[in-house]
């Protein structure tokens, strides 16, 4: 799963970074959008990186894992026949 590669520092890091590069788009002109992911406070950081952790889990957790059940069987064109 893709969520498994990312840690949640690392995806906190990127939405403050888009967040950034969007604001203007959007008229964003609010402080907290100027200041870069090391000028942050060092709470607004871990509160960054805390939603991120629980949208990581949220996401592996709504992911279904691959149907088991017809792992054994060939799919329709493969089987190999002989006798």
């Amino acid at each position: 799963m893709w969520a498994q590669n990312v840690s949640a520092e690392e995806l906190a890091q990127l939405f403050h970074h888009y967040r950034q590069a969007l604001g203007e788009d959007f008229g964003c002109d609010d402080k907290s959008n100027q200041e870069s992911w090391d000028d942050l406070p060092q709470e607004e950081r871990k509160r960054s990186v805390a939603a991120a952790r629980l949208a990581l889990l949220e996401l592996a957790a709504n992911t279904k894992p691959e149907d088991d059940s017809r792992r054994y069987f060939a799919k329709p064109g493969e089987a190999e026949w002989g006798c």
